[in-house]
Parts: C-alpha cells; structure tokens; sequence
C-alpha cells in the first residue's frame, strides 16, 4: 500500500567525524520491494554474492539493520583479467512500527535474494466480527 506507515525507510542524517572509515571498501544500497497483506510485511532484498555466514540482520530501538559482506571470487592463485561484479558491503535500515511482531520476524537467504517475513500483531490485523442475535 502506497500510504502504509508499519515500514519506513530510516532517513539519512549527517555524522560528524574526525577520522576517516574503519572499515575500508565500497557500501552498497541493496535495491527491495515490498509487499503487503492483512497479516504481514514482506520484505525482498537483492544481496548478490552475500552467503548466509557473511549476513547479519539486527533489530535494535525499532530499527532493522541489514549487513551483507561480498568476498572476492577468485582464488588466491588467480589474477584479475577483467572485474565488473564489485565486492563491499551492503548496508541498509527500516523503522519498524509497533504493529510487526518483532519476535516472530523470520529471514531466508535464496539465490542472493533475502526474504524477510515481518508478521503483524493480531491487534494490528482487520478481522470481521460476528453478530449474534440476541
């Protein structure tokens, strides 16, 4: 849904440094698209080259952390001829509102597509109510 406020992309803001990066290499933005039902959020995440050891999703203070490292694909006797697939990090966050039960959020790791499954509270889900006559 367009108007859907139980996601949020987390607003850059400035950081104010003294020092240069710690960790050097290049930081992607992982492209997603997002769905919904009545009872859940799903998220997709193109993470190409990221193996399920080098993932790491973390929920702190309503806010959803996605780390993804992409090693080099040669081996250490090969030579690069030709290098078009960068190797970094993907990097991305989501404000998660209080309607996604944050104890039930499951991921699965596919092809280099992450699918993360943000389940609603039953309280946050349309539900009819019966009449009965009286």
């Amino acid at each position: 849904m367009a108007d859907s406020k139980e996601l949020q992309v987390k607003e850059k803001a400035k950081v104010p440094t003294t020092g240069e990066q710690t960790k050097p290499g290049l930081r992607f933005t992982p492209a997603v698209d997002i769905f919904e039902t009545e009872k859940e959020i799903t998220v997709l995440a193109d993470m190409p080259g990221v193996k399920v050891n080098d993932l790491t999703i973390d929920l702190r203070d309503n806010v959803l952390t996605l780390e993804g490292d992409v090693a080099p694909f040669e081996g250490p006797d090969e030579k690069d001829v030709m290098i078009e697939f960068e190797v970094g990090k993907y990097w991305r966050q989501f404000t998660i509102s209080e309607v996604i039960d944050q104890s039930k959020i499951d991921a699965n790791l596919k092809n280099g597509v992450l699918r993360l499954r943000l389940p609603k509270v039953e309280k946050a889900q349309p539900r009819k109510i019966t009449v009965k006559a009286a």
